[in-house]
């Protein structure tokens, strides 16, 4: 099956949003084994919407469509798609009592234009939004697939996983099942390098992906049961970590964040964070774990020096004999944080992200982490190499550092307990 995406706005064409839903419909399909063919971007013009949707139902089996579901007059994606598909809408009452308890939950009156948007196609198939008014749905004729989704990616992605994912898997034929395989401390061309063989992989396909401070691998197997590809995706994944386990924190989708809160609720025990150059953003991001109330104590931004001494203990003289861009201030401010929270952990941060600011010995992109648990304290040194407007991108994978350390402590215990 190949696949087309549109995303429709005049205000993806302005470049005033960021087409993510593109990025991510696009590796979400090929994880399912759908070629992407073409990709497109659309004003709100019903003329070329019209051509476009028309052009890509004659070339493609698969069309998706995101965005253009709201209320507004200038939202036509539906009334277009079933003109070209010879679908009609049709008002779904069930659908529209959903929207009216939508606004009436935030004590809103439904404006009646939100009335647009419990129109369907008729004999078509609909995705329920639990995050948002507007339903996706699906028109098929003559062997094609038109599916509309909502541009917001917090109402498109749920939508795709819960309910669109299914619908395609029956039309496929077969289960696709993918993994991901999350490692950290290694770049993408030499895991790539490293796993070379494994990438000419027709079933189970091996993927690389990169991010910032991260690197991946998609395993996606095609098999008649989920068992029989479960058990390719394993068989693959074992490969893969006799080449680069030492590397790998996940293999379960979880991002560096969701495995700290995971790691520590299963261990019953609680980190605290004194953070400098970070300004908050290791807390920010354990915080956005749902449950990481049960494991988290509480953070300090100690921006200061002032701070670092009067909250954390960090010392004057090794201020000034090291700077607070050091290992020593690191391991200090981890030590502090831990003894002032109570907390089984204390990770600290301190350095220089930019842009202004470094040295030739203390260059921008410069950080230490400190990590303090019972018996000892760790700093490790971070160097991003990363200068110019790179401001973001250094704070990040900082905190990605600190994370880090905390999942390569419980993993080296859990060795040793092997």
């Amino acid at each position: 099956m190949n696949c087309e995406i549109i995303g429709v706005g005049t205000e993806l064409l302005l470049g005033d949003i960021v087409n993510s839903d593109a990025q991510y419909l696009a590796r979400e399909l090929a994880s399912m084994g759908i070629v992407i063919h073409y990709q497109e971007v659309v004003g709100d013009n019903p003329e070329r919407m019209r051509a476009c949707i028309s052009t890509a139902v004659s070339r493609s089996d698969l069309v998706i469509l995101t965005g253009g579901l709201g209320p507004t007059a200038d939202d036509l994606t539906k009334e277009i798609s079933c003109e070209v598909m010879g679908a009609e809408l049709v008002l779904d009452e069930s659908i529209l009592e959903g929207i009216r308890s939508y606004f009436t939950a935030k004590g809103i009156v439904m404006p009646e234009n939100n009335a647009k948007q419990a129109y369907v196609p008729a004999g078509g198939t609909v995705f329920a939004n639990r995050n948002g008014t507007a339903p996706g749905c699906a028109v098929e004729k003559d062997g094609k697939i038109l599916i509309m989704l909502p541009g917001p990616p917090r109402e498109l992605k749920p939508m795709f996983e819960h309910e669109v994912k299914p619908f395609l898997a029956n039309r496929t034929g077969g289960i696709i099942l993918s993994r991901q395989v999350r490692t950290f401390g290694i770049g993408e061309s030499d895991m790539a390098q490293r796993v070379a063989l494994l990438l000419d992989g027709a079933n189970p396909t091996v993927a690389p992906y990169a991010k910032d401070g991260e690197a991946l691998l998609r395993v996606t197997a095609k098999a008649e049961t989920y068992e029989q590809a479960s058990e390719m995706c394993e068989s693959t994944i074992e490969k893969i970590r006799e080449k680069i386990g030492s590397y790998i924190y996940s293999t379960d989708s979880e991002n560096l964040e969701e495995t700290v809160v995971k790691l520590l609720k299963k261990s019953g025990k609680k980190v605290a964070l004194a953070e400098s150059c970070t300004g908050g953003y290791i807390a920010k991001r354990i915080t956005d774990v749902p449950g990481s109330s049960e494991v988290f104590e509480y953070g300090i931004v100690s921006y200061s020096n002032e701070v670092k001494q009067k909250l954390l203990g960090v010392k004057s003289e090794t201020l000034e004999e090291y700077t607070e861009v050091s290992a020593q201030t690191a391991a200090e401010m981890a030590e502090g944080v831990r003894r002032l929270s109570g907390a089984d952990f204390g990770i600290s941060v301190t350095g220089i992200s930019g842009p202004g600011g470094g040295s030739d010995d203390k260059p921008v992109g410069l950080s230490y982490i400190g990590f303090a648990y019972e018996g000892g304290t760790q700093v490790r040194e971070v160097r991003t190499g990363k200068k110019e407007d790179s401001r973001e991108y250094n704070r990040y994978v900082s905190a990605s550092n600190a994370l880090h350390m905390l999942i390569q402590y419980f993993n080296e215990r859990t060795g040793k307990e092997e």
